[in-house]
């Protein structure tokens, strides 16, 4: 039976979708749904954040970190990004600056969509993942930083909202990660007990949210991190990539 069928307020039902249904496990206990973080995790976007930054800090006549520092900056959302990167380039800018950066950063990171400029594509076996727990009849939601209208855009773009039910923002709930509200909330959206909602990421945001929200923690080695090695990360497992995942369940 697909999970949304007959709650109110869920997602459409697909019940036709799903071929198959097997119940995941991990560490012994039963997992009810699945919690994805986007950037690092499901889709390589540092190309657009980059972009957008770089057109941010031309507005204001000011140079911008290269894609490859870009990538060691990202986490917690786009006013850290911001600020990392004011320090990296020794600007030391204003308070009412740094806003009008952030300000800029954000219109222009929509612009991409609008203008087709969008880069972010999938990583290898992440759409493969989605489609395979989808079919086994597993909710999954997105949960991240990013503001929740780019993050469903994105969703949408790259063809998995028929797999994903729910898609949690950095500005959908009145905390973000690493705080565990968005977690928590996303877990009792899709009827999910805490302790059996699995959090999949990329960084210790996504670690330290999972903890305090009871979850246990997958994560792939090949995230951001904000700079270093997300092999690191004191996480319950790893997946070199994300369509390793299913097999780790038992399905």
């Amino acid at each position: 039976v697909c999970p949304s069928h007959g709650r109110a307020g869920a997602a459409p039902c697909r019940c036709a979708e799903i071929t198959h249904v097997k119940t995941p496990h991990f560490q012994n206990r039963p997992i009810a749904a699945v919690l994805f973080d986007l950037d690092g995790t499901v889709l390589d976007t540092v190309g657009d954040i980059a972009l957008a930054l770089q057109r941010a800090f031309a507005d204001r006549g000011l140079p911008a970190p290269a894609p490859a520092e870009v990538r060691q900056m990202i986490g917690r959302g786009a006013p850290m990004l911001v600020e990392r990167a004011d320090a990296a380039l020794g600007l030391q800018l204003s308070e009412p600056a740094k806003a009008e950066v952030l300000d800029r950063f954000f219109h222009h990171y929509g612009r991409l969509q609008e203008t087709d400029e969008v880069a972010a594509e999938p990583f290898p076996g992440a759409l493969e993942c989605l489609r395979a727990l989808h079919a086994d009849g597993v909710p999954l939601a997105i949960v991240t930083n990013k503001y929740e209208r780019f993050a469903r855009g994105l969703v949408n773009r790259l063809g998995f909202s028929p797999y994903v039910m729910l898609v949690v923002g950095g500005d959908t709930c009145e905390r973000r990660k690493p705080d565990p509200q968005p977690l928590q909330w996303a877990a009792t959206q899709l009827g999910a007990p805490h302790a059996q909602t699995l959090m999949v990421g990329d960084s210790i945001n996504d670690v330290k949210a999972a903890r305090a929200a009871g979850m246990p923690v997958v994560c792939v080695p090949y995230g951001y991190n904000e700079g270093a090695d997300p092999r690191s990360l004191p996480c319950d497992a790893f997946v070199e990539t994300l369509d390793q995942l299913p097999a780790l369940l038992g399905l």
